[in-house]
């Protein structure tokens, strides 16, 4: 059993008899009220995401799950796949396992991959990506206002604002938890 307090990002529990995993958790003291977590939960079969809250002393049982740092390779129409970093295995993901997230991987990129039962159920990119810019509108002279982004494509396909001094060919830093320009990278 494991505390509602204790719930971290990545932690599986078993709620309402399935089987979900820990996608945000935040402690909420409401003044002289009692405090309590609010948490996202994410399911690992359907894949369906709730918003619970719970009492800091509600417990909820916590399932094992293997957890593997791997690497992305490639995707396909049957899945994405990843390489295990310890035995250098070849390993199929399930399209929905990742997600949305794709956008963020190029080949290479670093992953923690949840199983459970021996398939996997999650994966957790880093918090950061560093990504090449392949389509940016160029630099306007003379445009000097404060805080003008343009929208650039990078190497993945996806679109991020970004300032107008980044141009293609560059990489910038993309946080995969919002989809933000963080930096440009030199």
């Amino acid at each position: 059993m494991i505390k509602a307090v204790d719930l971290r990002r990545g932690i599986a529990v078993r709620y309402r008899d399935d089987l979900w995993t820990v996608v945000d958790s935040q402690h909420v003291a409401k003044g002289n009220k009692r405090s309590l977590m609010q948490v996202k939960l994410k399911n690992l079969s359907s894949g369906t995401i709730i918003d619970e809250r719970f009492r800091v002393s509600d417990s909820l049982e916590d399932v094992f799950v293997d957890k593997r740092q791997m690497e992305y390779s490639y995707s396909s129409a049957q899945g994405h796949f990843c390489m295990d970093s310890q035995t250098y295995e070849q390993v199929p993901i399930g399209l929905e396992v990742i997600g949305d997230g794709v956008g963020y991987l190029v080949s290479g990129t670093a992953l923690e991959v949840h199983f459970f039962d021996g398939k996997a159920v999650l994966a957790i990119l880093p918090n950061t990506v560093d990504l090449k810019v392949v389509e940016a509108p160029p630099v306007v002279k003379g445009a000097t206002a404060t805080n003008q982004n343009k929208t650039a494509t990078l190497e993945t396909g996806i679109k991020v604002q970004v300032p107008p001094f980044v141009g293609v060919g560059e990489t910038v830093r993309v946080d995969t938890r919002s989809g933000e320009y963080v930096e440009r990278v030199r």
